[in-house]
């Protein structure tokens, strides 16, 4: 694969913002790059893309996404993952974890085998870097649009099973269950995070199970309960612990922009990781489907139960990104880490993706002023270009 070459551009690398410059890949990583014109060496025997000053980040990573385009990863396709990875790339996702969500055994062990699978496939799209289980080991009375009659205490001995395949890297669990704290000491001793969600924990539960290895929080603010100043509940333990990265859902429907605003004021870019959540209708015009074998809606940019109920999303991580610049009116250039960096730390993968550095994997989005998304490029490969770039 010849090295790539992107020139007049800005570079918002780890280290510094260089305003007008370039940038090289040779191979699947990131060689150099620099400010002005790239040196004759550099140029030669590489494809040059002028970028017209666009500017160039890091992939986007969304480590909380169940489908898109009519696939969804609970189907056990790995050709229904591939096509999902398709139309990821074209918002900027160059890496996902392909989320699951609360079923019986044998159709989470055929959905955790399609990733596996798919994560072997050297794709045209996004980059599969495995799943994240979304469930079952959640409380029922916290479980949103996940189907309670499927729901059950952690089992060590089915988790095992579900480890065993290789493709978990992310594990949503609520702490106050019986038996979650084995299924959380099993994890982390394997080396997969753990994430709080779908819980009704106190305080303290949350605390206790930061303090044996949690470090993440699944759609902050959702499936959990409210913050309340004599019972803070597990949201106050996502905003004052910096040891947790906190996932939002920036679709200004399951968090108001208001609070989007005040999460990241108490944590921080380096806090937020952002999510899309989104189903099989993401990317399909709005209308009737089926989610789990129950019919959802889809209208105004929110997915719901016939309850009501939201029901994951339809939004990309693009929109996500241009949501919270303007819930906070902080700029890309802050911001950067929520789709990047953080999804990388989440993903068990940041020393090899989420910046913008030589060595780093060459995984870069490049987007203009309005953060729409003009080029990505996967490993070094352009893997999509807008029609008007």
């Amino acid at each position: 694969m010849p090295g790539l070459l992107l020139t007049n551009t800005r570079i918002v690398a780890r280290d510094r913002v260089v305003d007008s410059g370039w940038l090289a890949c040779t191979g699947t990583v990131v060689d150099s790059y620099g400010p002005g014109a790239p040196p004759p060496q550099v140029s030669e025997g590489r494809h040059v893309l002028d970028l017209s000053g666009a500017t160039v980040l890091p992939g986007f990573i969304d480590v909380h996404v169940h489908g898109a385009v009519g696939h969804e990863v609970m189907d056990g396709d790995p050709a229904g993952i591939v096509a999902m990875s398709e139309f990821f790339v074209r918002h900027g996702v160059t890496s996902f974890l392909a989320t699951t969500w609360t079923a019986d055994t044998e159709e989470t062990m055929s959905a955790l085998q399609a990733v596996a699978e798919a994560s072997a496939y050297a794709v045209t799209g996004a980059q599969v870097l495995g799943a994240h289980m979304e469930g079952p080991y959640i409380n029922t009375q916290k479980c949103g649009a996940q189907d309670p009659t499927k729901i059950r205490l952690p089992d060590l001995v089915e988790a095992r099973r579900f480890l065993a395949t290789g493709a978990v890297r992310l594990i949503t669990l609520a702490p106050e269950l019986a038996g979650a704290t084995a299924l959380l000491d099993e994890c982390v001793d394997r080396g997969i995070r753990v994430s709080i969600g779908h819980t009704g924990a106190t305080f303290e539960q949350a605390v206790d199970a930061v303090n044996r290895g949690a470090r993440h929080m699944t759609h902050t603010f959702n499936a959990m309960p409210p913050l309340h100043h004599r019972h803070p509940g597990p949201i106050a333990a996502a905003m004052t612990m910096p040891e947790l990265l906190a996932e939002l859902i920036a679709d200004n429907v399951h968090v108001h922009p208001a609070i989007l605003a005040a999460a990241l004021m108490a944590k921080g870019p380096e806090g937020i990781v952002l999510v899309t959540d989104a189903l099989r209708p993401t990317g399909l015009p709005s209308g009737s489907f089926t989610i789990g074998g129950r019919p959802v809606s889809v209208s105004d940019g929110a997915v719901r139960l016939s309850d009501g109920t939201l029901a994951g999303s339809v939004l990309t991580m693009d929109q996500a990104l241009r949501n919270l610049i303007r819930a906070s009116g902080r700029s890309m250039l802050e911001l950067w880490p929520t789709v990047s960096r953080n999804g990388a730390l989440a993903a068990g993968v940041a020393d090899t993706k989420g910046e913008i550095a030589a060595g780093m994997d060459a995984d870069l989005v490049v987007v203009d002023a309005d953060v729409q998304v003009r080029l990505t490029v996967v490993q070094g490969r352009v893997a999509y270009t807008s029609t008007d770039f």
